[in-house]
């Protein structure tokens, strides 16, 4: 990683102030938690040897980071240390920068730490302890693919197919191209006029919204949190089809299935998603 930051709600730490500027924080050797995070496998143990693996939950990632602390007086000293503990008193986000300056961030919550050990009257050192509720580093740029509805001189998906996206030719692919580690989850946002949406995963996973659109009007799925909403927030998800998938798209290069009908030149569909990771280096 260039860049290690700890943003909170009104202020950002850069974690390798000291390193570039000779003053502010430092993240030192000895930091834990940025690897693999840990799992609970379930297992089903019947009346026979051993056991059988049914799966496995990721846990949350616990962080420790030590942390040395340089001010330019001892009163520029305090005003560094209050900083720190205003941020991690909030809501704040660890936010890791790779080379290609891919900001690859997770919410986390101190949990402990915060000790502080007096070395000098500028420069203090200190280990705090934080828990990430999700386990994964989420990439801050938006993968995007688009479907428009113009038969005439619109493509399907125009760097992929040429399959138009209109009434009479409502089915098509849409190429994915997960760049991270793990599943990402995609957000649909559907522009009218359409009905019945049909989006098919890579594996085979259904997604069916049954209802209509109008022209101007929008729908937005968002399949990690499971809703379905118009564009001014109303709840649309009665209209979802019985036993439904909000389906992840998985790592690396798949292709999924759209299909929506009685759709114009008006008529458009974007798919979006954000790479996750399990480690950032």
């Amino acid at each position: 990683m260039t860049a290690l930051l700890l943003e909170g709600e009104r202020d950002v730490l850069d974690l390798n102030g000291v390193a570039d500027e000779g003053v502010g924080f430092q993240a030192t050797s000895g930091a834990t938690g940025f690897g693999l995070p840990s799992t609970a496998a379930q297992w089903l143990e019947g009346a026979g040897d051993g056991a059988r693996y049914r799966g496995r939950r990721v846990l949350p990632r616990d962080l420790d980071i030590p942390l040395d602390i340089v001010g330019e007086t001892r009163t520029h000293l305090g005003s560094l240390v209050s900083r720190l503990a205003r941020v991690v008193s909030e809501d704040c986000n660890l936010v890791l920068v790779d080379e290609q300056g891919v900001r690859w961030s997770t919410p986390v919550v101190w949990t402990g730490g915060g000790e502080i050990d007096l070395d000098g009257a500028t420069d203090v050192q200190t280990v705090i302890s934080f828990r990430a509720p999700d386990p994964y580093f989420t990439a801050s740029t938006v993968s995007t693919q688009r479907v428009t509805g113009d038969p005439g001189t619109a493509a399907f998906l125009s760097s992929i197919s040429s399959m138009p996206l209109a009434a009479s030719q409502a089915i098509g692919s849409i190429q994915f191209d997960n760049l991270g580690d793990v599943p990402a989850y995609p957000v649909w946002e559907i522009y009218g006029p359409g009905r019945d949406l049909t989006v098919t995963s890579p594996t085979g996973e259904t997604l069916r919204w049954t209802g209509t659109l109008t022209a101007g009007e929008k729908l937005v799925i968002d399949t990690r949190a499971a809703t379905v909403k118009d564009g001014k927030g109303a709840n649309r998800y009665t209209f979802v089809d019985t036993a439904p998938r909000f389906w992840s798209i998985p790592p690396g290069v798949s292709t999924a299935t759209v299909r929506f009908l009685d759709t114009t030149a008006a008529s458009r569909i974007v798919c979006s998603w954000r790479p996750r990771r399990w480690m950032v280096i």
